[in-house]
């Protein structure tokens, strides 16, 4: 029995090194993320150290494969879609969106991320769906999905590309834009400080967030499907949402991969 028993854990162990093998070729789990996006993960503006889900679940992934993990966040999603792309990094945290996944794969949906507007805490604006009419200024991150969204989506109203959100609330605060739409939780930890904007109670887009990894390469697709697939079940996501007090998004997700 014992040599039965012996022989099971290190056909696991072959079976972990052929895993690890087919998604982190170097031994290293590398993992990258927008690192602005408090839906993902935030970053310590002192120690550099990051938390919440991107954290918990590439460290539990990374666990489970039995290699090492790095974390590295990015200044903007072509960032992260560039890193998985050039095989800079094994996985990338980012929005699904039909035109990213023509340059990587993407795992299904683990989390929902939540978007809103912020408008000038004055505002004659009350809900989203005030936001799409003529002689509205809006703006937003370029590229970000949101943005991606809103290209599609506004029919009235003006829509201005900005880098990031201190940009866009400068052009706020001079009058230039009337509403601001990007992550919710970005927008929520905005206004806890800033008591001269409010959020919009509603939402006018859900972002589904999900892990990149490259073009092709199916057996790491089908890892992190599988590991997801468990961590949902788990209740992993959900508690890493409620340990990094996200607000602004939903553990509910679509059950299969978008590719």
């Amino acid at each position: 029995m014992k040599r039965v028993a012996w022989l099971l854990v290190l056909a696991g162990l072959a079976m972990a090194a052929e895993s690890a093998n087919d998604i982190a070729p170097t031994g290293t789990l590398r993992v990258t993320f927008l690192g602005g996006n408090a839906t993902q993960g935030r970053v310590d503006p002192k120690t550099g150290a990051v938390s919440g889900p991107v954290e918990e679940l590439a460290h539990e992934l990374g666990r489970r494969l039995g290699v090492p993990v790095t974390i590295t966040p990015l200044p903007g999603v072509p960032a992260v879609m560039e890193s998985v792309k050039t095989h800079a990094a094994d996985i990338g945290f980012a929005a699904y969106d039909a035109t990213r996944a023509a340059e990587v794969d993407f795992s299904q949906v683990y989390l929902l991320g939540w978007s809103s507007y912020v408008v000038p805490a004055g505002s004659a604006l009350k809900s989203v769906k005030d936001v799409d009419r003529a002689g509205i200024r809006v703006a937003a991150n370029a590229g970000d999905a949101p943005d991606l969204y809103l290209s599609r989506e506004l029919k009235n109203a003006k829509l201005t590309h900005v880098k990031n959100i201190d940009e866009a609330l400068a052009l706020m605060a001079k009058g230039e834009i009337d509403a601001y739409g990007t992550n919710r939780q970005r927008l929520l930890d905005a206004a806890a400080v800033k008591p001269e904007i409010r959020v919009l109670p509603d939402n006018f887009f859900a972002v589904e967030q999900g892990i990149a990894v490259q073009k092709g390469n199916a057996a790491a697709l089908d890892i992190v499907n599988r590991f997801l697939d468990d961590a949902k079940a788990s209740g992993l996501v959900k508690g890493a949402i409620e340990r990094a007090k996200l607000t602004g998004v939903a553990d509910a997700a679509p059950a299969r991969a978008k590719n």
